[in-house]
């Protein structure tokens, strides 16, 4: 019998210990978006333990939602009393909001569940065992002449998809031009978040479109988007920042033709495959992201990636050194979930 989307696989839990820490792990080079750079990934790292097994999970505070590290560990200190006792899985979502906090501790409850019970967390979901699939490669904003060297660069990788960083709109126009002479073949999306106006993206979107571009991610700030109502994209548009949390794909139809699945945003696994049923439900393409973070906390994406249209989960490609083991990349494809990592026992 295959699992409702998006239900736990267990709801009565045990008792179960929670711990929960911040790890910072440094990047090969600094990444840069239209909001600032970062020299390396903030992680937050919940465990749970009980009956003999431990899970983890792994999630990223969004800055972008005025999350920081203290206040998500905050929030799990405060749900510690909560899981000692025992509590009904399917209440979390209820117990805390969307965001780093619940998506780690989630995921680390599906990671105890496959060891509890034995099973991998695909049959766990009523999943497919997810396989080898290309992710896009994320080349950070910076100047025309260094995106493209960085462009040709993961070509020489044999890496066949690229999504550029944009949101810098005087130069943007330049930056998809040199990127797409340094790479003729790869596949291109961009992600301008939301560091374009209007009338950016009406210039942008059909040189986007001549050079071969096949999404333009969160182009307007998230309280724009009734700008978008009517206007017909030469290249389909996603929802980034604009599709936060909970929030049902719908209210995006006639606005946006893909959303960005994360489970940071998402708050979990159990809610990200509520959310991906309902986005291709309604006629919505899915692009599976996450944030820069290690292999621990991609992971869990790719139980979605198989839906997905465009696949970025690239976060531990950037970092100087992953976890042990961690997920096997190779010409620019993640092989699968190895065992030992999450989910996998």
């Amino acid at each position: 019998m295959t699992p409702a989307v998006g239900r736990p696989p267990l709801s009565a839990l045990p008792p179960l210990r929670l711990r929960a820490s911040a790890q910072a792990w440094p990047l090969a080079a600094p990444f840069t978006i239209a909001r600032g750079t970062k020299t390396a990934a903030h992680v937050l790292v919940v465990a749970v333990a009980g009956k003999g097994c431990e899970g983890r999970g792994e999630a990223v505070p969004y800055a972008r939602y005025g999350e920081t590290m203290n206040d998500a560990l905050a929030t799990l200190d405060a749900a510690a009393p909560l899981l000692a006792r025992g509590f009904d899985w399917r209440e979390l979502s209820a117990l805390l909001p969307a965001g780093a906090a619940r998506n780690a501790l989630d995921c680390a409850l599906w990671d105890w569940a496959a060891r509890h019970l034995a099973r991998p967390v695909w049959s766990l979901a009523g999943y497919p065992r997810p396989h080898a699939i290309p992710t896009f490669f994320t080349i950070s904003l910076d100047h025309p002449s260094r995106m493209a060297d960085a462009a040709a660069a993961a070509m020489h990788d044999n890496v066949s998809g690229l999504k550029l960083k944009l949101g810098d709109a005087p130069d943007d126009a330049a930056r998809l031009e040199a990127v797409r002479r340094a790479a003729p073949r790869a596949r291109l999306i961009v992600d301008a978040n939301e560091g374009w106006r209007m009338a950016d993206l009406e210039r942008l979107a059909p040189l986007a479109h001549r050079l071969g571009v096949e999404l333009i991610e969160q182009p307007l700030a998230a309280g724009e988007d009734d700008a978008l109502a009517g206007y017909r994209s030469p290249v389909p548009l996603c929802a980034d920042e604009s599709f936060h949390g909970t929030k049902s794909p719908a209210r995006l139809r006639g606005r946006y033709q893909a959303v960005n699945i994360k489970l940071d945003k998402a708050g979990g696994l159990s809610t990200a495959l509520v959310l991906a049923a309902e986005a291709r439900a309604r006629g919505l393409d899915i692009l599976v992201g996450s944030m820069v973070a290690t292999s621990l906390g991609v992971a869990p994406a790719l139980l979605l990636a198989g839906q997905a249209r465009w696949v970025d989960l690239d976060g531990p490609l950037l970092l100087a050194r992953d976890r042990v083991p961690g997920l096997r990349v190779h010409d620019g494809v993640i092989e699968g979930l190895p065992r030992g990592l999450w989910g996998h026992p």
